[in-house]
């Protein structure tokens, strides 16, 4: 079954923040899996906006405060007020 791409909501420099801690998944060698990495309500920018390509859904490139980035999905970001 292929799925229809969805279109990102969030754009490229928007200002976003967390809505749930995040943690390291293994793509981050130097820390720990399962080490926070960003917490709840951190803001940062979007740098980029790609797709996941099994699910075809967007993935934000989240540039935290603390120079990490971060790939964030839809439902762990919204926008800065």
């Amino acid at each position: 079954m292929i799925l229809e791409p969805r279109n990102p909501k969030y754009q490229w420099g928007q200002k976003v923040k967390t809505l749930i801690d995040l943690y390291n998944d293994g793509s981050y060698p130097d820390f720990p899996d399962e080490a926070l990495l960003v917490g709840l309500g951190t803001t940062g920018e979007i740098v980029q906006v790609g797709t996941h390509t099994d699910t075809n859904t967007p993935i934000y490139l989240i540039e935290f405060t603390e120079r990490l980035v971060v790939g964030c999905l839809e439902e762990e970001i919204s926008p800065l007020e």
